[in-house]
């Protein structure tokens, strides 16, 4: 499985939520809404979650073991990082 594009939409408000990101695989499947979030020990993903009945939230779609999720995180991080300088601040 390779990631082949990241979009990252930069969230200017103040607070934790940093960026919005959307994740393409093999050019075939796409993942949206996957939250780039300021942690107290630094920048963290978060995958995408809806509210269930019980109030708790729920991933909707999520990687099944941690050296996937490690490989998603650092490559969504380095374009946020690089997406980050590219951007003005407000």
């Amino acid at each position: 499985m390779q990631i082949t594009d990241v979009r990252v939409r930069k969230i200017d408000k103040e607070g934790k939520m940093k960026a919005i990101v959307s994740v393409t695989m093999d050019n075939e499947f796409v993942i949206h809404d996957i939250k780039v979030i300021e942690g107290e020990k630094g920048l963290f993903i978060a995958m995408p979650s809806r509210k269930a009945a019980d109030g708790e939230y729920r991933d909707i779609a999520h990687p099944i073991n941690s050296n996937t999720r490690d490989m998603i995180q650092n490559v969504i991080l380095a374009k946020y990082e690089t997406t980050a300088l590219d951007l003005p601040e407000e």
